[in-house]
């Protein structure tokens, strides 16, 4: 029982890893469903949604095994989902085993991300330029739309570690940045408003939010296609909030 009840704990937190850094429910659903079968249950069914996981499961004595876990934070790291990926292949493989299995993904838990906060920042405003330019901006308004973009990667970084709020922290990352990017077109550097604050926004769209909810639905997974479609909505309301908010107070 005992020894079921640690494969159970081992499935769930590779559930858990997936979804909370950006898996869709399938596929987590689909890791768990393979790792417990590998590890020597029978019937086994899970249930995923962006806040929960379920998972149950019969012994060979014939005991049924149903656990869940709570998923509070929701975060975007691509590279972890990939590392429980292949993790989960070794352990079905027979290659590492459940002790192994663990440690490791106490390992990638607790890993930092593949990239420092200095590059994020700076990509976020290479992103922000590059794409106000594509939309129809002078090469001149490049400069506050990366800054304005710059500037709300590291507003929202900064207000999620302190707020721990996530819809306020982007609405005030979207607000700040905003009034940096209006600033300096007041100041005189550039003229197209709209294109600017395109720029300034577009690296705090929820484009993982959405595009998982998009795939969940399209497989039949309709609470959490739902939940991370509410949630990409409500991401897209308090930056539109933000952005109207600064606007309002430099523009007459």
């Amino acid at each position: 029982m005992a020894e079921k009840g640690r494969l159970v704990d081992l499935c769930l937190f590779a559930g858990k890893l997936m979804v909370t850094y950006g898996a869709e429910t399938y596929r987590a659903e689909d890791i768990m469903n393979r790792m417990a079968v590998a590890g020597g249950l029978k019937n086994v069914h899970s249930f995923v949604t962006t806040t929960g996981i379920f998972l149950s499961g019969i012994q060979d004595n014939g005991d049924n095994l149903m656990q869940m876990i709570r998923i509070v934070d929701r975060f975007q790291d691509l590279n972890k989902v990939a590392e429980v990926n292949q993790l989960s292949r070794d352990f079905v493989l027979g290659r590492i085993n459940e002790q192994e299995a663990n440690e490791q993904l106490i390992k990638i838990s607790a890993a930092r991300m593949n990239y420092p906060l200095w590059l994020i920042y700076i990509a976020s405003g290479v992103a922000g330029g590059a794409f106000s330019y594509l939309v129809g901006n002078t090469k001149f308004d490049m400069i506050p739309a990366a800054m304005g973009g710059l500037m709300s990667t590291l507003f929202l970084v900064l207000f999620q570690h302190y707020l721990h709020a996530k819809f306020f922290s982007e609405y005030l990352a979207s607000f700040f940045g905003s009034i940096i990017a209006l600033a300096l077109l007041h100041s005189g550097y550039g003229s197209n408003v709209d294109q600017v604050i395109i720029g300034t926004i577009i690296p705090l769209v929820p484009g993982i939010p959405l595009t998982n909810s998009v795939r969940d639905l399209m497989n039949g997974d309709f609470i959490s296609g739902l939940g991370r479609g509410a949630e990409a909505a409500l991401t897209a309301l308090s930056i539109a909030a933000g952005v109207a908010t600064a606007v309002s107070l430099f523009l007459p």
